[in-house]
C-alpha cells in the first residue's frame, strides 16, 4: 500500500473556521479539505435540505420531455418505460413507472434481457412496444449513444426520452429530449446525477404543475439512494442531499420490497456502504442469474407479502451468483498464471463458458488480486462481450476510445465500461489495450493509494469527534470516510487473527500511556508479526462505532499497518 497524506489546508483557513464553528482543529481540517470554508458552506453540509436542490427545469430539453409526457397522458398514449438491467437502471424503472402509475395506467415497464439483447436499447424492445402499441418510449440509464435505435423507433412512429448519465459520443441521439447533465451544451449545475437521479429530476419536473411537493416525492428517495450507492457516483451537492434522505427512508419507512431485503439484516440503521453490500448485490442478481424484470416486479410491489415471495427467489439468485463468481475468478486467475500475464500492466482475460452475468464481479475481484485496469470477456452470441474496471486516477473510457477501431461498440465512464467485439478482433485489441495503459498509466497508480486525511493521537479520539464524523455522512466518492494516521503504537497483548483462513485481525492497541482502543483488521491478518510483542507499529485507520451485545463503543477500522 501507499501511503500518502492529502495537502495540508492552510492554518489561517483551518483556524478561521474553527473558531466560526466551535469545534476543534481535527474537525476544521477535514472540512477544509472537502472544500467547507464558511458557516454557511458547513451548515448546507451537516444540514442538507431538499430546498438545496436544483429546479430541474435548468437542464437541457426537460421542457421538452414534460411536454411530451404531458401530450401523451392527453391523448391516452401507451408509454414504455425502458431501463438496463443494473441496480441503476430497474430502480429508475420502478421510480419513473411508479409515479407515472400513480396517476396514469396505460404505462409498462421494459427490461432488456442481458443475455439476449445486451445492454442498453435494443431492437427487441423498440419491436415490442411496436408490437404493443406503445408509441413512446422513456429510457432509463441508457441510450445516450442509441443514436440507430432512435431512428428505428421514429420510422416505427415511436417518439423516445432519454434519461441518461453516461458521456456522451460526438453525436446526440435526435430523441424528443435528451436529458443528460453531461452534455456539452447542458448547463445544469450538477453532472454527476446516476440515470435514477435523472429520472428523479423528471418526475420532480412532471410533479410542479400537478401542484406536488418535493415533499410528497420521499417515498421515492429509496430508490434513488440505493442507485447513487450502488452507480458509486460521487457523494456531493445534489448525490448528497437526495442519499441522505433516501437513507432516513430506508431507515425509518422504505417501500415493500427494499424491507423485504432488509428485514433480516440485525442492524439498526443501514448506511451507504450497507446499501452497496448488502441491498445492491441482491437487486443485481436478478439481471445476472435471471433477468431484471424481478428487481422490478420486486420495486414495485405494494404488498409485503408478495414482496417477500420476490425477495426469497432474488436471495436465491444471490446466492447462484456468489459461486459462480468464486468459480470464474479462480479460473479467471489460473489463466493469468498460465499465460505468464502476472507482470502485465492491465488485466485481459477471456473464456467462451463464463457467465456474463458475473463478469463485472470477476473484473473487480482481479482488480483486488493484481491492482490493473482489467478486462474480463465471455461469449455473447456471435460476438465477445467485456465488463472493464479500472484502478483509481486511471481513465478506462478514454483507453477504450483509442482502442476503439478493434471494438463494435463500448460505454461507460472512468472506472467502469461494458463492450462488445467480433472474436478475431479479440488478440488485437488485448494488445493494444496493454500498450494505450502501458503508454498512459504512471507507476505509482499500480500501487493501491491509502490517503491521509490527519495525523491525530489517539487522545484525540473521543465520543464527541465520534458524534461530529457521523454527521460527514453519507460517505462515498467526493466525502470519504476520514482517515487518520497514528505512530508509536502498541497492542496490549490481545493481537489475534480470527476469519476462516485467519485473514483478519483483531486486536486493542494503545499509543504510550493513554487508553486501549479495539481495533479489526480486514485482509490484515498476514500483517500479524507487526503488532507482536508489543513492538512498536504505525497505522492508518478509520473510526466507527462498533455494537456489540447492546453495548456501543469506539473502534479503530484498520486499513494498514507498518
Amino acid at each position: 500500500m501507499r501511503w500518502t497524506q492529502k495537502s495540508k489546508p492552510k492554518k489561517d483557513k483551518v483556524q478561521a473556521l474553527k473558531n466560526e464553528l466551535q469545534v476543534d482543529e481535527i474537525v476544521a481540517t477535514l472540512l477544509v479539505q472537502r472544500g467547507i470554508e464558511t458557516y454557511d458552506q458547513a451548515k448546507q453540509f451537516f444540514r442538507p435540505t431538499l430546498n438545496d436542490l436544483h429546479d430541474p427545469f435548468l437542464m437541457k430539453d426537460m421542457d421538452k420531455a414534460v411536454a411530451r409526457i404531458e401530450l401523451a397522458i392527453e391523448r391516452q398514449e401507451n408509454i414504455l418505460v425502458f431501463g438496463d438491467y443494473d441496480v441503476d437502471g430497474t430502480t429508475a424503472v420502478s421510480l419513473v413507472s411508479s409515479y407515472l402509475r400513480s396517476y396514469y395506467s396505460n404505462v409498462a415497464t421494459y427490461i432488456p434481457d442481458r443475455y439476449v439483447e445486451g445492454y442498453g436499447v435494443s431492437y427487441q424492445g423498440i419491436d415490442f412496444a411496436d408490437d404493443n402499441n406503445f408509441s413512446l418510449i422513456i429510457a432509463l440509464d441508457c441510450g445516450i449513444k442509441s443514436i440507430e435505435h432512435v431512428v428505428y423507433a421514429k420510422e416505427k412512429g415511436i417518439d423516445f426520452i432519454i434519461c441518461d448519465h453516461h458521456r456522451p459520443g460526438d453525436v446526440i441521439p435526435n430523441a424528443v429530449a435528451v436529458l443528460d447533465p453531461k452534455q456539452k451544451d447542458c448547463f445544469y449545475p450538477f453532472d454527476e446525477l446516476c440515470g435514477c437521479g435523472v429520472g428523479f429530476k423528471l418526475i420532480q419536473a412532471l410533479s410542479y404543475k400537478r401542484n406536488i411537493t418535493i415533499f410528497d416525492l420521499i417515498p421515492y428517495l429509496d430508490l434513488v439512494a440505493t442507485a447513487i450507492a450502488a452507480d458509486i457516483v460521487p457523494i456531493i451537492g445534489e448525490n448528497r442531499v437526495l442519499a441522505k434522505f433516501g437513507l432516513q427512508v430506508i431507515n425509518s419507512n422504505p417501500r415493500p420490497g427494499i424491507k423485504a431485503l432488509v428485514q433480516n439484516v440485525k442492524k439498526k440503521e443501514l448506511t451507504i456502504s450497507d446499501v452497496v453490500f448488502l441491498i445492491a448485490p441482491r437487486i443485481n442478481a436478478a439481471g445476472r442469474i435471471k433477468h431484471g424484470n424481478e428487481a422490478v416486479a420486486l420495486l414495485t410491489e405494494y404488498e409485503l407479502a408478495q414482496a417477500e415471495v420476490f425477495a426469497s427467489e432474488i436471495e436465491q439468485h444471490n446466492s447462484d451468483r456468489k459461486e459462480l463468481d468464486q468459480q470464474i475468478t479462480k479460473e479467471a486467475l489460473a489463466q493469468i498464471l498460465e499465460n505468464n500475464e502476472e507482470n502485465r500492466f492491465s488485466t485481459v482475460v477471456f473464456q467462451e463458458h463464463w457467465h456474463k452475468g458475473v463478469i463485472g464481479i470477476v473484473a473487480s475481484r482481479l482488480v483486488e488480486n493484481y491492482y490493473r485496469p482489467t478486462i474480463v470477456f465471455t461469449r455473447s452470441g456471435d460476438k465477445l462481450a467485456a465488463s472493464a474496471r479500472s484502478i483509481k486516477d486511471f481513465d478506462v473510457y478514454n483507453a477504450l476510445e483509442v482502442c476503439a477501431e478493434h471494438l463494435e461498440q463500448f460505454g461507460g465512464h472512468m472506472y467502469a465500461a461494458g463492450m462488445t467485439l467480433k472474436e478475431e478482433n479479440y488478440d488485437a485489441f488485448k494488445r493494444a489495450f496493454e500498450k494505450v495503459v502501458q503508454e498512459t498509466i504512471t507507476p505509482d497508480l499500480l500501487i493501491p493509494e491509502i490517503e491521509i486525511d490527519a495525523e491525530i493521537n489517539l487522545t484525540d479520539i473521543t465520543p464527541k469527534l465520534l458524534r461530529i464524523l457521523k454527521q460527514f455522512e453519507p460517505f462515498g466518492p467526493g466525502n470519504m470516510t476520514p482517515v487518520f494516521y497514528t505512530s508509536n503504537l502498541r497492542d496490549t497483548g490481545y493481537a489475534k487473527t480470527i476469519g476462516a483462513n485467519d485473514e483478519h485481525i483483531r486486536a486493542y492497541i494503545k499509543q504510550d500511556r493513554g487508553e486501549s482502543f479495539g481495533a479489526v483488521g480486514f485482509k490484515l491478518g498476514n500483517k500479524i508479526e507487526i503488532m507482536k510483542n508489543q513492538q512498536n507499529f504505525e497505522a492508518v485507520y478509520s473510526i466507527e462505532e462498533n455494537e456489540w451485545n447492546g453495548k456501543v463503543s469506539v473502534q479503530l477500522q484498520l486499513r494498514d499497518l507498518r
